[in-house]
C-alpha cells in the first residue's frame, strides 16, 4: 500500500487560536502514525496563490491520512482553526 502525503497551505489570521489547533492536529496526526516532513519552512511560491504556511506530512496510506481528518481527535483541532485561517488541504498518494 502506497504512503499518502497531507499537504497544507495556509494563511493564518487569527495566531492564538490557530496555535490551538496547531496543538491538536500535531497530536492527531501523530495518533494515525503522520509525520511531519515540512512544516512552515521557507519556500518560493511560483504558481497560484502564496500562503505564508506550507505543512507536508507523510502518512502510511491515503486511509490513514483520511481517518485521521475525519478523527473526532483532529475535528476538535480543527474547530479552532475555523475563523482563524484560510485553508487548502489536499491528501495524494505517492507512486509505487
Amino acid at each position: 500500500m502506497p504512503i499518502a502525503f497531507w499537504i497544507a497551505h495556509v494563511e493564518v489570521t487569527n495566531p492564538e487560536a490557530y496555535a490551538l489547533y496547531a496543538k491538536g492536529a500535531t497530536e492527531a496526526i501523530a495518533a494515525h502514525g503522520g509525520k511531519f516532513l515540512a512544516r512552515n519552512g521557507r519556500h518560493v511560491q511560483l504558481e497560484g496563490k502564496d500562503r505564508a504556511r506550507n505543512v507536508l506530512a507523510q502518512f502510511p496510506s491515503l486511509e490513514a491520512a483520511v481517518a485521521c481528518y475525519n478523527s473526532p481527535a483532529y475535528q476538535a483541532a480543527l474547530a479552532h482553526a475555523q475563523g482563524a485561517a484560510v485553508r487548502d488541504l489536499v491528501v495524494v498518494e505517492a507512486l509505487d
